[in-house]
């Protein structure tokens, strides 16, 4: 009965989100934040399985989320718009918003893939040694692609702008607010109902003690495989994502950077805790767009007051001081972070009777 007013309320809201999209209530900025903070959401969530429930410690995320952009920018263009690389289309552009799931299903089954390769190495390594996996893996990732010159290199891959046009010219809805929403819908509901499953259980015996888990009859080789391969699956959904709301693929967009965006988002919400890392999801991106207007500002007043040399100007770089100081912060005087491993419905009791995460 919970989960069904959770899933209720949630398709109520995000109803009325597209509605007054479509009726212009929300400018294209305000959208494109909305956006992002799903696939933040997405993206944080996804990691949260591996670091928060599962105990492990991976640091290449960016790279599993790269490999989706990347695959469903390409399945996008060659499935509904062609081009320079695939010629004619193979679907054609008519059946672009009826057929894009079938992207976002490729990419994730790829990124799975690349999951499953990392997680092999995982039956033997643990916290440092694994993390060191996942930082190499992420960094071949963006490398095998940037040596790729046919999907652009260095360069870049661009086309994807064509398939949400394409979607608009067939019937005109803010298509990809629709996907994000029901992406990150779908994000939230396979992972709240994986952690209470078996397997769910099997994943937190392994983060309490792998040895125990073993002799009490969990295949943690198994788990560990499973795991990884839904969360890196769920990376490269919102990649996909990512890439169509730029319209442009870089594979440095993915970079440690990224990775570590991840881990903020995780560790600020509270390990193994699927609520707080969506709110931490969606602080961290209002945080951003804050600090995007805050720096250029201070910036103007620094220099006003004489606080800052004519020649020194505060960048916008200066986002990656600020964010690792709140990180640092958090650490010292909140480590377990915002929920710790509590829902929110474990901090309100009270939401129990209309909300249900675990």
């Amino acid at each position: 009965m919970r989960q069904r007013f959770f899933n209720i309320v949630f398709v109520f809201a995000a109803v009325v989100l597209v509605v007054a999209a479509q009726a212009g209530f929300f400018d294209n900025y305000v959208l494109t934040v909305l956006m992002f903070m799903g696939v933040n959401i997405i993206f944080a969530t996804s990691l949260n399985l591996v670091n928060g429930y599962m105990g492990e410690f991976s640091c290449g995320h960016g790279g599993f989320m790269c490999v989706g952009a990347y695959i469903g920018s390409l399945v996008s263009v060659a499935f509904f718009t062609g081009g320079k690389l695939f010629g004619d289309p193979l679907l054609g552009p008519k059946l672009a918003p009826f057929l894009f799931p079938v992207v976002l299903l490729i990419a994730m089954f790829v990124s799975a893939l690349f999951g499953l390769i990392v997680a092999l190495p995982s039956f033997n390594t643990r916290d440092d040694y694994l993390a060191i996996i996942t930082i190499a893996a992420n960094y071949i990732i963006i490398s095998i692609i940037e040596n790729i010159d046919a999907i652009g290199g260095p360069r870049g891959f661009s086309g994807m702008k064509s398939t949400i046009n394409a979607m608009r010219d067939v019937v005109d809805l803010p298509w990809m607010l629709i996907y994000v929403l029901l992406s990150t819908f779908f994000c939230i509901i396979v992972l709240s109902r994986l952690v209470t499953s078996i397997y769910g259980k099997g994943i937190m015996a392994v983060c309490q003690n792998e040895v125990a888990a073993e002799i009490m009859g969990v295949n943690t080789n198994k788990v560990k495989i499973m795991a990884f391969m839904v969360s890196s699956g769920l990376a490269g959904l919102s990649g996909v994502l990512y890439a169509h709301l730029y319209g442009y693929v870089n594979a440095q967009s993915f970079s440690i950077l990224k990775s570590t965006e991840g881990l903020v988002m995780v560790y600020l919400g509270g390990m193994g805790s699927l609520s707080g890392v969506v709110i931490a999801a969606v602080a961290f991106t209002l945080l951003g767009e804050l600090l995007r207007f805050i720096i250029p500002a201070a910036n103007n007043a620094f220099h006003a007051i004489g606080l800052l040399p004519a020649d020194f100007e505060l960048s916008q770089i200066w986002k990656w001081v600020i964010i690792p100081m709140i990180l640092i912060l958090l650490m010292q005087f909140r480590p377990e972070g915002i929920l710790g491993n509590k829902e929110l419905t474990d901090v309100f009791p009270r939401l129990k009777r209309w909300v249900y995460f675990k």
